[in-house]
């Protein structure tokens, strides 16, 4: 008898020593950096095939390849100063002593070879210098299409202010004018696919190395306790990794893996990018034109990448079978990023607008938070967002990244304090060295487009602008001036607003005038108080706040905002429908879930901002 009581008390020691060894062994405190949508692209690098070095900067006499600011105030991301922006925010990331940072996709812009070589470079530099391993999935500009192509650029800036072409081959060139630049031939610009990009990242995660604990992708055939290094090269190669699509008529590589880089945590990289045939019957090796881009993401996934589902919800498992702390990341948002606004936005801009098409459908969210992910970091849209959704099964948290080359330049850092509460912090980057140094050569290009009587010119006054975050509010300001507005708004209700001012707006209200006197009476306004700002001004606030989220309420201020709501509540009060719409759109974009810094518990599935 004496001897079973022995025995059990030996057990339950041994049983009580391996819980706690096993808590202890829970990841706390372990922290990582999320960078989105760097769309690097190496300002400094030369063309060498083709002789050409770029433009000569006059302030710093260094040789740069640049884009034209037009072309930067046309498109929703930065081409040039995010360079000195994703310098600045691994210069912060080294600093705070993180040794894990992730990249959600287009990390590059358009996958050039010059520019993916040149970011290879950077992270080999930190690496070595820092410790800092690197982790990164595939977006919809890296690759454009899943196989290398020849392309062209039309807009890097060249001598005189002029526009410079440069493309891979003569084949991509059609009529080049008389006073245009002699366009520049070379490699360096092609559109690498899959194989190419993988290669010359491969030591960022998307292919095994003797140092992680855990790598696998959605095609290997082991598991986690019979896992080793030889099995995961041997399942690694890209030709491995493909997945059938139209009848199983053409095979499309996947970049996804499953990655531990340190004990007990898993991140789960899913490449989301789904490029569809143009044609019925593919040959691979000759239809690299054939297949349309990747930008709708996680709708396209349920549709043609099935097999995703299964695996995420195999890791998921796995995951909790061997106590790993899972982190999903890809390059697309898995919850509705418009605050639940998007089934107004698709009834005032059209559905076509605004690019609602990327906005990912319930099922999305349904699907992944049923197949156990929980923690889920996105990009693409570069927007400071959270997004939550709960099923039977589970409760998903998706937190978009913002992007380094666009407002508002930031990165996120989480903490893992334990395997069920989580920290997470966006990090403005505003103050960037250099970022005013290509300046000079943006004079020149202005000169010359005045020259030449150019059209709707970008406004000058960018180059007034004394840090990064006021420059990028500048580019988001220009944007929306001379790509948004145009392109998505309603003219009937922008004809009706853009130039007119609060106070024009409230006596559009005249059904509620009396109304109106007391209720800004009640508040302590004036109607001359809404005569500083137009309707412009809350067009482009509320894309800062779409953006930037509460990050925009420093520049924007409260008050400005309530007055936007009460004019706004006003002429919906008058039956002015359109207002209605627009009351309820810019009311939910200014009331969304936490989105600067935050607390996740999965055990209670809830957030919680933490104020500054």
């Amino acid at each position: 008898m004496q001897v079973l009581k022995n025995l059990i008390f030996i057990f339950l020691l041994f049983a009580l020593t391996k819980c706690k060894t096993e808590q202890n062994l829970q990841p706390k405190n372990v922290q990582m950096a999320f960078l989105a949508d760097v769309h690097f692209q190496d300002i400094y690098a030369e063309f060498k095939d083709a002789n050409y070095k770029g433009i000569k900067n006059p302030i710093s006499d260094e040789f740069v390849n640049i884009r034209t600011m037009g072309s930067q105030l046309k498109s929703t991301r930065i081409f040039n100063e995010n360079y000195f922006a994703f310098l600045a925010a691994l210069d912060d990331i080294s600093k705070r002593g993180i040794k894990i940072v992730v990249l959600p996709g287009d990390f590059s812009d358009d996958g050039q070879p010059i520019h993916v070589k040149g970011l290879r470079r950077i992270l080999d530099n930190y690496s070595e210098k820092y410790g800092i391993s690197f982790f990164a999935t595939t977006g919809n500009h890296d690759p454009v299409r899943p196989f290398s192509r020849e392309a062209i650029k039309k807009d890097f800036l060249g001598e005189g202010g002029k526009e410079q072409i440069i493309a891979s081959s003569e084949s991509k060139l059609k009529i080049v004018e008389d006073d245009q630049l002699k366009p520049i031939i070379t490699s360096g610009i092609k559109n690498w696919g899959y194989q190419e990009i993988l290669n010359e990242m491969s030591d960022f995660g998307f292919y095994p190395k003797q140092d992680y604990l855990y790598w696998e992708t959605p095609f290997s055939n082991y598991n986690y306790t019979n896992y080793n290094f030889k099995k995961a090269s041997e399942a690694s190669p890209l030709e491995k990794r493909v997945y059938p699509i139209q009848h199983n008529t053409a095979f499309l590589p996947d970049a996804s893996y499953l990655v531990e880089p340190i004990k007990d945590v898993w991140l789960l990289a899913i490449d989301a990018n789904v490029y569809i045939p143009k044609e019925k019957t593919l040959d691979l090796e000759s239809s690299q034109d054939d297949y349309t881009g990747a930008s709708i993401g996680f709708n396209n996934v349920l549709s043609h990448k099935n097999h995703l589902v299964d695996w995420v919800e195999r890791v998921s498992k796995n995951a909790k079978a061997h106590g790993k702390t899972l982190i999903a990341f890809s390059h697309y948002p898995m919850v509705d990023f418009n605050d639940d606004a998007s089934s107004e936005m698709k009834t005032f801009f059209g559905s076509n607008k605004m690019q609602l098409h990327r906005v990912p459908n319930e099922d999305v969210a349904k699907t992944f938070a049923n197949a156990g992910i929980q923690i889920h970091f996105g990009g693409h849209m570069h927007i400071n967002d959270t997004g939550v959704r709960t099923t039977a099964k589970g409760t998903l948290f998706n937190i978009q990244t913002p992007s380094l080359a666009a407002y508002i330049p930031a990165y996120k850092i989480l903490t893992i304090h334990s395997d069920s509460e989580f920290d997470i912090e966006t990090v403005v980057t505003d103050s960037v060295h250099n970022f005013n140094k290509l300046f000079s050569l943006y004079e020149q290009e202005h000169t010359h487009l005045e020259s030449i009587k150019k059209i709707n010119i970008w406004n000058k006054d960018i180059l007034k602008t004394k840090n990064y975050r006021e420059f990028t509010q500048w580019h988001l300001k220009e944007l929306t001036r001379l790509r948004f507005i145009p392109k998505d708004w309603p003219k009937t209700f922008t004809d009706a607003v853009l130039k007119s001012s609060g106070k024009d707006l409230l006596l559009m209200a005249q059904d509620n005038k009396q109304v109106i006197n007391q209720q800004l009476a009640s508040k302590k306004w004036s109607l001359n108080d809404f005569e500083s700002w137009t309707g412009f001004d809350m067009i482009f606030d509320f894309y800062r706040l779409r953006s930037a989220d509460e990050l925009a309420l420093a520049d924007i201020g409260l008050k400005r905002l309530e007055h936007y709501q009460f004019v706004c509540d006003q002429l919906s009060k008058s039956g002015n429908k359109a207002f209605a719409l627009w009351q309820s759109i810019l009311k939910k974009t200014a009331n969304g879930y936490p989105s600067n810094h935050f607390k996740i518990n999965l055990k209670t599935s809830t957030i919680e901002r933490i104020n500054p």
